[in-house]
């Protein structure tokens, strides 16, 4: 039996524990569509979405009335976790401490009901990039009060469905949500380059972190709690050229250290503090990180129980001294994203490394290396889980399927690097691959297909993927071939 066999044997073997969790991944304004009914407040999305005129997030994949359906296909193609977040102006419209939209409440006990009657244990994320539109505009995290909003909407969540929900993260992703607003400026109200602004808004994200762990804590709920970051190993593209070292070292903090100084210590490390008054520098501003602050930090960084990695590439990095040159790639046309930013570096490419549609390079071992480093920088972690992971591809179907072979590869290489960190000592608990289903992809709209299973966004038809059969007999065997 698996559960008797030591986890850094099995995954020797290429055999996961027992009681390992096999997931698919979903986020609440990707997936469940009714953005602007039953009660559900406004998000800065629903604006910014509509004046660009190019992609629309009603229905995205209709999992506001279909979630029955695709927990049904989880259950049946093997999985025991799903990922799902909360959408916190379907709970409160306004964001505000007014009453709470009822219909919003009940949806949510709904679908974890289902969760638990196909034996899918729902991990709940509390916020995936859909702050309400009132407090988006007024700052969002850049402004406390929307931090004192976040830490009253999380105790309610908590309070409200504690008997139903067992696995809590926080924040997904607030790299990603920090990076695109004010560095790259592809997200709602985006600006370019405000280095400071971006490393201000990851503080204050994480004192919000902080302030609902103390809450979860304090409040005496069963289960875990922690944070979900997108991290990416940062590599000098010659790692012999001082540079080149420095550029890679810039993009680890504005990207991963800041988070993880955060989240393990409650403070910043004498390094990380150096890079971020330089990042800072570069961009003509400056950082607060008050004591009182820090305090509550560090409270809560004893108190975090897991921390969830989304990981899809990594990056080398080259030392830049011209002005800052970005271009996101969101249409799939390869070999036309940059990102060159003054003050940081050039993000480039190594030949005989491959790159998916969108640029993003395919880099397996880095999920290793990032693991790794976090149980050796911060020996004080409890448990990583994989809560994103997957390729987004042009899909298409041919004759009733999807034959998604680089998918596949993709997932068991980093599947087998994931077995390699147990191996080493890592606690690996889990693996949720990103998506469950086909989703509306924020800035990219719909071609960039990442799911399990085959959406017609026009009949709403799930059709399972060569990828899902693949991932149902490792879930079920607990083993790589």
């Amino acid at each position: 039996m698996n559960d008797q066999i030591p986890a850094q044997e099995l995954a020797a073997q290429g055999r996961f524990p027992a009681d390992f969790v096999f997931g698919g991944a979903t986020a609440a304004y990707q997936v469940e569509g009714a953005c602007r009914s039953h009660g559900k407040g406004k998000v800065a999305w629903d604006d910014y979405l509509a004046e660009q005129g190019r992609f629309s997030p009603e229905p995205a994949c209709d999992f506001y009335n279909r979630y029955d359906d695709d927990l049904e296909l989880s259950e049946r193609f093997g999985m025991n976790g799903i990922r799902v977040s909360i959408a916190w102006s379907r709970i409160f419209p306004e964001g505000g401490t007014g009453e709470p939209n009822p219909e919003g409440v009940a949806f949510y006990h709904d679908l974890f009901a289902s969760c638990h009657a196909h034996g899918v244990e729902p991990y709940v994320t509390l916020h995936h990039f859909d702050s309400p539109a009132a407090l988006y505009t007024n700052g969002d995290f850049l402004n406390p009060e929307t931090i004192d909003a976040f830490e009253a909407y999380a105790r309610f969540c908590f309070d409200e469905y504690g008997d139903e929900v067992t696995h809590w993260f926080t924040f997904n992703e607030i790299a990603a949500a920090t990076i695109n607003r004010y560095v790259e400026g592809t997200w709602p109200l985006g600006k370019r380059v405000c280095l400071h602004e971006c490393l201000q808004a990851q503080h204050n994200t994480m004192l919000a972190h902080a302030r609902a762990v103390l809450a979860f804590k304090r409040g005496g709920h069963r289960g875990s709690i922690g944070v979900i970051h997108a991290l990416e190993y940062k590599y000098p593209y010659d790692p012999n050229d001082a540079a080149d070292i420095a550029a890679a070292a810039n993009d680890d903090v504005l990207q991963n250290r800041l988070l993880l100084d955060a989240t393990f210590r409650g403070d910043y490390a004498p390094g990380t503090m150096a890079i971020i008054e330089r990042l800072c520098a570069a961009s003509g501003g400056s950082v607060t990180f008050p004591e009182s602050d820090l305090a509550i930090m560090r409270e809560a960084a004893r108190l975090n129980d897991c921390l969830g990695i989304n990981y899809y590439q990594s990056r080398f990095l080259k030392a830049y001294d011209g002005e800052s040159d970005l271009h996101h790639n969101g249409t799939g046309d390869k070999g036309t994203g940059r990102w060159r930013v003054a003050g940081v570096g050039e993000r480039a490419l190594r030949p005989g490394i491959p790159t998916t549609d969108w640029d993003w390079i395919i880099y397996p071992k880095g999920l290793f290396d990032l693991m790794m480093d976090i149980a050796l920088r911060y020996p004080n972690y409890k448990e990583l889980l994989i809560t994103e992971n997957g390729m987004g591809r042009k899909d298409e179907l041919v004759d009733g399927t999807v034959d998604d072979a680089e998918r596949i590869e993709y997932v068991e290489d980093h599947l087998r690097w994931a077995l390699k960190a147990v191996e080493c000592g890592v606690n690996v608990t889990g693996y949720f691959m990103w998506s469950l289903q086909d989703q509306f992809s924020w800035t990219n709209g719909y071609n960039k297909r990442y799911g399990f299973f085959h959406v017609d966004f026009e009949t709403q038809r799930r059709t399972p993927k060569a990828s899902a059969y693949w991932f149902k007999r490792v879930a079920e065997t607990g083993r790589l071939a």
